[in-house]
Parts: C-alpha cells; sequence; structure tokens
C-alpha cells in the first residue's frame, strides 16, 4: 500500500505544509501571515480555522483531493513533557492546548489543525517528535539552584531525523548508535544522541550565541543589568531572544550577509561570526564526555550549516572528538512526514497522549 500523507508545521508568522507520497515529496509550500491577518485573534488557538483553511485551499488548488489522504501530521507543541516519537491527537491533548496550561506557541497548532482535517475524513491525525519530548538521564536535569530542574528544550524532530539518516548510511540503526548533533539555526542547541534518546542537551539559551539569540552569559552580568533599572523584563527577554547574538553585533541575523560584511573586508564582521563558530565548537566539547568518548559522529545540521566558512571553522576544532557529517537545512516536513509514515507501516507505534505522564 502506498500511503499519502499531510504534513503541517505553524510558525509565529507563517504556516508551512507538505504532501509526501511515501518518502517523495509531492509538494511543499509556505503560507505566509502578515500582522494584519493575525491581528484579530486574540489568541494563538484562535486562528486555528483560519490557517486550516488557508491549507486546504491551496492544498486544493494544487490538484490534491483530502480523501486520498491516509494520515495528518502536525507539530508537537508545547505540552507538558512527553515521549519521544508519535502521539495520536485525541481529545486530552486537544483540551491541554485550547484550556491550557500550557504556554502559548504557535507549534501547538499543529495538533490542532492536524486533528480538524483529519477527524472529517476518518484518518489519524498525529504529532510527531514533540518540542516538548523530553528523554534526559536524570542525572542531567540538576542544576546547582535546587529549584530549577533542567528540562529538554531543543531541536527534537529535525536533530533525531538526521540522527536516523546519519545510523542509515553506516547500515545501522539509530538506536545502535551514538550521535552528538548540533542544530545551526536562528537558535543553536547541542544534543547527546544516546541509542536512539536525546539523553542531555545543551539549550538555545544555555550554550553558543547563534544568529538572534544570546546564549550563555555569566549569570552574574544578566543579574546586574535586570536590576540597574535601564531595562524590563521584555527588553532583557528580546536582548536574549530576538535581538541577541549576530543581530546584536552586526545589526543582521542573516549569515549571507554576514559572509559578504567578511568578503567586504569588515573585520568586526569576521571576529563576530569566528565567535559564533568558536562558541558552537565548545558546546560540542562540552557535551561530549557525556558519551565517554563512544561517540560515532558529530552531526551539524539546521539552516546556518549550509555556511562554508561556519561549518569549516567548527569542524576545524571538533575533528579530533569524532568525524562530523554534514547535514544542513531545517527538514521539518520530511522529519513529520516520516514520522507518519513509520507509524502507518507499524514500524513505530504510536502513543495516546495522557495527563498522567511523568519524565522524571
Amino acid at each position: 500500500m502506498s500511503y499519502k500523507i499531510l504534513s503541517i508545521n505553524p510558525g509565529s508568522t507563517s504556516t508551512k505544509f507538505a504532501v509526501y507520497q511515501e518518502e517523495t515529496e509531492l509538494h511543499c509550500e509556505t503560507i505566509d501571515h502578515s500582522v494584519e491577518d493575525l491581528a484579530p485573534f486574540s489568541d494563538i488557538t484562535d486562528q486555528m480555522e483560519f490557517r486550516k483553511e488557508m491549507i486546504l485551499a491551496s492544498f486544493a488548488a494544487h490538484g490534491f483531493q483530502l480523501n486520498e489522504l491516509d494520515a495528518v501530521v502536525g507539530r508537537g507543541g508545547m505540552l507538558p513533557p512527553v515521549h519521544a516519537g508519535g502521539y495520536y491527537v485525541n481529545q486530552k491533548m486537544k483540551d491541554r492546548i485550547l484550556y491550557g496550561p500550557i504556554f502559548a506557541h504557535a507549534s501547538n497548532l499543529g495538533a490542532l489543525i492536524a486533528d480538524a482535517i483529519a477527524e472529517p475524513l476518518g484518518i489519524p491525525a498525529l504529532i510527531y517528535d514533540s518540542v516538548a519530548s523530553d528523554e534526559l538521564h536524570d542525572i542531567a536535569r540538576i542544576t546547582g539552584i535546587p529549584e530549577i530542574t533542567r528540562r529538554s528544550f531543543t531541536h527534537v524532530l529535525n536533530t533525531k531525523a538526521m540522527a536516523r539518516k546519519a545510523a542509515a548510511s553506516f547500515g545501522k540503526k539509530y538506536e545502535d548508535m551514538n550521535f552528538v548533533v548540533a542544530h545551526l539555526g536562528g537558535g543553536i542547541s547541542v544534543n547527546v544522541h544516546e541509542k536512539g534518546k536525546i539523553v542531555d542537551v545543551i539549550t538555545d539559551d544555555g550554550g553558543p550565541f547563534s544568529p538572534e539569540r544570546a546564549g550563555s552569559i555569566p549569570l552574574s552580568y544578566i543579574v546586574d543589568m535586570c536590576f540597574s533599572g535601564k531595562y524590563d523584563k521584555p527588553a532583557m527577554s528580546k536582548m536574549i531572544r530576538g535581538m541577541g547574538g549576530l543581530k546584536a553585533h552586526l545589526g543582521t541575523h542573516d549569515c549571507r550577509e554576514v559572509e559578504k560584511m567578511i568578503a567586504d573586508g569588515n573585520q568586526k564582521a569576521r571576529e563576530v561570526y569566528e565567535a559564533m563558530a568558536y562558541q558552537i565548537a565548545k558546546g560540542i566539547g562540552e557535551i561530549s564526555p557525556v558519551l565517554s568518548g563512544n561517540i560515532d559522529a558529530i552531526i551539524l545540521t539546521g539552516g546556518v550549516a549550509y555556511s562554508k566558512m561556519l561549518t569549516d571553522w567548527v569542524i576545524e576544532r571538533v575533528k579530533f572528538i569524532a568525524p562530523v557529517i554534514l547535514m544542513p537545512g531545517e527538514n521539518e516536513m520530511e522529519s513529520l512526514s516520516l514520522g507518519a509514515l513509520r507509524i502507518l507501516r507499524q514500524v513505530e507505534t504510536a502513543r495516546e497522549y495522557t495527563e498522567s505522564i511523568i519524565i522524571r
């Protein structure tokens, strides 16, 4: 049987969707939403019907038929900690997203839109490798402040998909290999994949600075800034996420523009860009001892991994640890579709969402 899958990835100002026939992408599209488009909606979840209808209109305009679909899979949102892999969208999941408590985030719409399309068709609605997936070792959760426990907020979807591809290139299963994976995007995270699980992470606010995030800063400096009277909470939050990193130093988060600055002789741009690569390498080195040296490969993925200048700097510093594999791109639509395909083929089993899950 040949399966056809619709995958949906809602972002803050866009909705991506793709149609796959088995492993083959038939169509992929990004629908942009202006500030004016979204202004009528007071809550993110109120956008569900608007975004769903835009997907369906474009889906039909490209000649696809809803009755040809075998499953709809959405990006997993900011649920309480869940297992990695697939979940069926059920009433408990929808109630959590609609009524909380839950952190408001566009990814929460993935489950709602998938269910709204799939339910009338009588086919499965799924989420896969949710942002909230948490497989950390117990020891990785402990911090120096007893009231704060570390959680696994990281680029689960793409890093797991790339680790699976890398394992296949070795002729092995993901569950039989160990990887360190650095996702290089607007935010940068570094993960340890041990025998099929992400057992430790450096989050996008706890390690290298990135195109638009400040990364790890000595806490005493942050405390001083917070109590200086110069900044309120929104200003500090924006400085950490959105206006930090390359954006703060160079006025742009576009690595292509930074490389053009460097080509034009801008020494500051070179120093800052190389410093970002330096910190990425440090992050890889920091997390590598989790595997006690038993690392099959280091994977560099994400959109910024297209930058040969940056990845060359990183590779030069970390190649002594393990072989480095470049797998650039976000790959989120493919990752969602392939996850759903494994469930349809019964290679994997999707879970039923329940509020009783406790991950320690």
